[in-house]
């Protein structure tokens, strides 16, 4: 039994695999303090730690974290400047502890819309990370928008068929799957939005076909191990079920 599933109460059996979060309510957690938006994103990063570590102790093999969407670029140029100096500082700081703690850091969404150095620090990272044991697969979404995703799969679906590398008639669920951005991953098991807001905000739409989902008042900065752990004990009490039903399962 792993050590940190006893020590937080958590049954190891029943913790999911991937877990994906919709990290929510940095600008409100300022706003509420009197402080600029940026001091709130600043605070979330506190919390992106707290929950990559916890992930890392109890065995959570993926967490996918959506950091930056392909709308937020339409954010007001002094956040979304200060979003990317943030990013830096992320990519420089934690790099190091990412290689000791065997973490592999993956980065999804529209790269090409990031600047040049930012384009570095990002693959020097993850070149850096994929070196050694990968306990722990931790995901940013940055530029990401899943329509957009999804809109790229099916483009590049549709030039292979064009070019006649594959046959329409055999296009299915597993080949669009293989298209996306998470081709390497499992589906999220348990997708979590904090700050209240109840919607997926363009997230993940084709992975998140069956998964559970937790959402919680808690704005993101003050989302740490404690809040966490209420929602893994949360999805530990569910009946996941496919389209079954509950007497299916326990046959």
């Amino acid at each position: 039994m792993n050590e940190y599933c006893i020590k937080y109460g958590l049954n190891e059996e029943r913790l999911p695999q991937h877990v994906a979060i919709i990290m929510d309510g940095n600008g409100r957690w300022a706003k509420k303090r009197l402080w600029n938006r940026l001091v709130g994103h600043r605070a979330g990063a506190d919390a992106v730690d707290a929950v990559t570590t916890l992930c890392r102790e109890i065995g959570v093999k993926y967490l996918t974290l959506y950091a930056f969407s392909t709308e937020n670029w339409n954010r007001p140029e002094s956040e979304v400047s200060g979003l990317m100096e943030l990013f830096k500082e992320f990519l420089i700081s934690k790099r190091n502890v990412l290689v000791e703690k065997n973490v592999r850091l993956n980065i999804i969404g529209e790269k090409d819309k990031f600047s040049p150095e930012l384009l570095k620090l990002m693959n020097e990272t993850i070149e850096a990370t994929k070196q050694g044991e990968t306990k722990m697969v931790l995901t940013l979404a940055l530029s990401y928008g899943s329509r957009q995703e999804i809109t790229q799969a099916v483009r590049k679906i549709a030039q292979k068929a064009a070019s006649h590398e594959i046959d329409p008639g055999k296009i299915d669920e597993k080949m669009i799957s293989e298209s996306l951005y998470t081709f390497d991953m499992p589906d999220p098991d348990l997708v979590i939005r904090t700050s209240g807001e109840y919607r997926i905000s363009n997230y993940l739409l084709w992975q998140i076909a069956y998964s559970e989902f937790y959402f919680t008042d808690t704005l993101w900065p003050d989302f740490k191990k404690e809040e966490f752990i209420k929602a893994l004990q949360d999805y530990a009490g569910r009946e996941r079920r496919f389209g079954k039903t509950g007497d299916q399962l326990k046959k």
